[in-house]
């Protein structure tokens, strides 16, 4: 028979005494294993029944492609049909999945035996697996090449057929947001053939579409919409698109505001004063679920932390339909007093125990707090060692008892990359370096990089330790090495080599410090022919234009027989700049602290909240200069309409000398695109003007010691593009001011360097001398512009074109700007 049916010359209900059992046909399994498999009992009987059990054994192990018994004279023979050896499997039409990837995937192996259920299990293996990447069209159709000696070669003809994407996806029943807007929101695209190669998320997953489902109830819950519900989420398949149509339908519901909050506590001796200070929703708000949430964690945690560690928060909500508003009420209560009995940790095969169990704020033996083991899920998340953690609970030895399981999965960590990019200031720029996220599994960073570009060489070493000494506060430690070259904004080179050393520490979830060490060597170096001029012929300093005239007068001849009438011909470096070559290389030792208050809602792409950074820096902690640099950063994000974010950036800063010390060249304030889009780097503010009559050529910028910026960006998506591609519009008013230059401007002589003045004039006995050509005076510069900010599999690119709309003659201006990397 067949696939294993038994065939009996008799078949009777009652046993039949077997004196002998004879196996036929088996090549590579030996006959007693075959026997094993029908045993008579203690006087030789064997029943139908236990025969058929034994066929349906050896079927059932795969060796076998039929099994025929037979009771003949009190003899059974068994004659079996073994399955075929493969011989080789192969993969033919296959192209977007490779072979090994294939092989992972079936049952069927190389030197196994052949078994048909097995193959077209297979074969349902490798049509799913296509379908997961979005290829429905797929057919695959298994091949047995037989061949001698019982072998075959099995072969999986595949045709792939076209990538079935997500031709639409359509949103029911929304009115506040377009559905561009919500398309945003989730993890599915739509297909758009052009861009194909740009996309991720444009195959159809059920898995995926069930999650986007919950991310457009959270996101219309963060805007007041506390009634939404999303009703359902159906993906069809189009056989005419051939593609798949995703509809997602919603009922919106009103939009709240937060009418009162108030706060409550059963805990007698809990003030609720002391919990107020932790609200995250305000009178007058739109309704945001997730700040309820992270309230009612902040709550809980300092509940615990006034000594409560059982007390839990729990918010109700009251609508008033009439006013669209919600009454919130945050109530304090007791809770179970329930203690942590043991913290299982399942899954580190590399992450020493101590460094996840120093995530959680509790320990074995604390009271439970939900709260906190929240955090710590959140905490071990972001430490992106992990491909997955998730906390469960079980019941301890006792009902006030329980156990915490951490399930770990753990991820490669470590990175080796080379990056490449291009940007108009510094031209072409590789980067080859070697991380460590997890180094020796103990949760330190290390890093080694070195760059090599056009314009720009160096090498950094990076150490961060950030639970120093046990406590949570991040040590690091860089040594580093830049040499920039010359420009054609800036002429001279500038080698720094040295290293710092930092602490940084958390004060608040929303609030971070960072204390801070340098110590630095930095050396100018210059060409020749660029300092080659001795100080001005006198005869020549009444030509001097005034800085209002720059760009109007020609550049002067000088007269035969003038020993400096051509010095100026092959170009030449401000005195400032060469008194820096002559006082040979400068050491630099300084201390600072940057305090950082962020509350933006995502880090790479935010839509709301702020950023500011206050840093201060003090030099003169030995080392040869002395000075005191202060700066400061406001980003502010806000949603203006839909679709379009707003971008407000406020800067400003101020360096001084201190203990009688002036302030190097090299110390001031350098800006250009940094400060207003528009100008080259380092292309606005004093500049040297010595060589001007001389060559019509402007020289070395000199910077400033106080600057301010303001900058107003709108920024929006291109509602033709797939949201996968990355790429929005900017449109950008930039304005501000560099000036006040206060390093010298009179160099006595020294070394190769000739005595002279960046205001000549001052001090040569000239009758009315012009005035000094270092303009100090505050001008504002200011341009609007367009951008392109694209985040592409290729790395962050950003094109600016610029108009300036008030410039000094003097400044440099570079209307295209362009910059981006990748790393591969």
């Amino acid at each position: 028979m067949s696939g294993g049916v038994v065939s009996l010359t008799a078949r009777s209900a009652y046993a039949q005494t077997v004196s002998s059992i004879i196996v036929q046909g088996n090549q590579r399994v030996e006959s007693d294993t075959i026997r094993s498999y029908f045993r008579p009992g203690p006087n030789g009987q064997l029943d139908a029944f236990q025969i058929d059990e034994g066929v349906k054994a050896l079927i059932s192990t795969g060796l076998f492609q039929d099994v025929r018994p037979l009771i003949q004279g009190g003899r059974l023979t068994i004659t079996v049909v073994e399955n075929p050896v493969i011989n080789r499997i192969a993969f033919e039409g296959n192209k977007k999945v490779k072979d090994d990837q294939l092989k992972s995937e079936i049952q069927s192996k190389e030197r196994g035996t052949l078994s048909r259920p097995v193959v077209q299990a297979d074969t349902a293996r490798i049509v799913e697996l296509y379908r997961r990447s979005g290829r429905f069209d797929v057919s695959v159709d298994p091949k047995i090449i037989e061949l001698p000696s019982n072998r075959v070669d099995l072969v999986f003809e595949i045709t792939e057929g076209v990538k079935t994407g997500i031709k639409s996806i359509e949103f029911i029943g929304n009115r506040a947001y377009s559905s561009y807007r919500l398309k945003e929101e989730i993890k599915t695209s739509e297909t758009r053939p052009i861009f194909a190669f740009l996309q991720t998320g444009d195959i159809y997953d059920p898995d995926r579409i069930e999650a986007d489902r919950e991310l457009l109830r959270r996101f219309y819950l963060k805007h007041g919409y506390i009634d939404v519900r999303i009703v359902s989420a159906v993906g069809e398949y189009d056989p005419d698109r051939r593609g798949f149509v995703i509809a997602f339908t919603i009922e919106e519901g009103e939009q709240y505001r937060v009418g009162t909050v108030d706060v409550q506590s059963t805990i007698r001796s809990l003030d609720p004063s002391l919990l107020r200070v932790k609200l995250r929703a305000y009178p007058g708000d739109v309704y945001n679920a997730e700040a309820v949430e992270k309230t009612v964690e902040d709550m809980t945690i300092e509940a615990s932390r006034q000594g409560f560690a059982f007390a839990t928060v729990r918010p109700s909500a009251t609508r008033d339909a009439q006013t669209q508003t919600v009454n919130l009420l945050f109530t304090v209560s007791e809770g179970q007093r329930v203690y942590i009995e043991r913290i299982n940790i399942r899954g580190n095969t590399r992450t020493r125990d101590y460094v996840i169990r120093r995530e959680f704020d509790v320990a074995e033996g604390d009271a439970y707090n939900r709260a906190l083991i929240n955090r710590a899920e959140r905490r071990l998340k972001n430490l992106s060692y992990f491909k997955t953690v998730k906390i469960t609970t079980e019941p301890g030895s006792a009902p006030d008892r329980v156990i915490v399981n951490v399930d770990l999965e753990e991820q490669s960590t470590g990175e080796f990359s080379v990056s490449g990019g291009y940007s108009t200031a510094d031209g072409f720029l590789a980067e080859v370096s070697v991380a460590e996220k997890n180094l020796l599994g103990r949760g330190l960073f290390g890093k080694i990089s070195v760059q090599y570009g056009q314009y720009t060489k160096g090498a950094t070493v990076s150490y961060v330790d950030p639970y120093f000494l046990g406590y949570r506060v991040a040590w690091g430690v860089d040594g580093f090495y830049k040499q920039q070259l010359p420009t054609s904004y800036v002429s001279y080179e500038t080698d720094t080599v040295g290293g710092s050393t930092r602490l940084g520490f958390t004060l608040r979830e929303d609030l971070a410090l960072q204390l801070r060490y340098s110590i630095y060597q930095q050396k100018i170096v210059l060409s020749p022919n660029l300092m080659n001029c001795n100080n001005i012929n006198p005869d020549f300093v009444n030509t001097f234009p005034t800085p209002d005239k720059i760009g109007t007068t020609p550049a002067l001849t000088a007269p035969d027989g003038n020993p400096f009438a051509n010095c100026y011909a092959d170009g030449e470096a401000s005195l400032a700049v060469k008194s820096a070559v002559a006082n040979g290389p400068i050491l630099t030792s300084l201390v600072g602290y940057t305090l950082t208050h962020s509350t933006l809602d995502n880090n790479k792409n935010p839509t709301s909240g702020l950023l500011a950074e206050f840093r201060q820096d003090f030099a003169g902690v030995g080392g040869d200069v002395k000075f005191v640099r202060t700066t400061a950063d406001l980003y502010t994000y806000r949603e203006v309409l839909p679709d379009i974010v707003g971008l407000m950036h406020l800067q400003g800063g101020q360096v001084v000398g201190w203990g009688g010390n002036g302030i190097r060249m090299l110390d001031e304030f350098q800006m250009g695109p940094n400060l207003v889009r528009g100008f080259s780097p380092a292309g606005i503010g004093p500049r040297d003007l010595t060589q001007f009559p001389f060559t019509g050529v402007l020289g070395d910028a000199l910077g400033g010691s106080y600057y301010w910026g303001a900058s107003l960006e709108f920024r929006t998506p291109l509602y033709f593009l797939p949201k996968d591609a990355g790429i929005k519009v900017a449109a950008f008013a930039d304005a501000g001011s560099l000036w006040n230059y206060q390093g010298p401007t009179t160099f006595p002589a020294t070394g190769e360097v000739i005595s002279g003045s960046l205001c000549p004039t001052f001090g040569l006995g000239i009758p009315n001398a012009v005035p000094c050509p270092v303009d100090n005076a505050m001008h504002i510069r200011s341009s609007v512009g367009l951008g392109i900010i694209w985040e592409s599999p290729f790395g962050p690119l950003r094109f600016d074109y610029s108009f300036p709309l008030s410039k000094e003659p003097y400044d440099r201006v570079q209307q295209f700007r362009f910059g981006g990397g990748t790393t591969f």
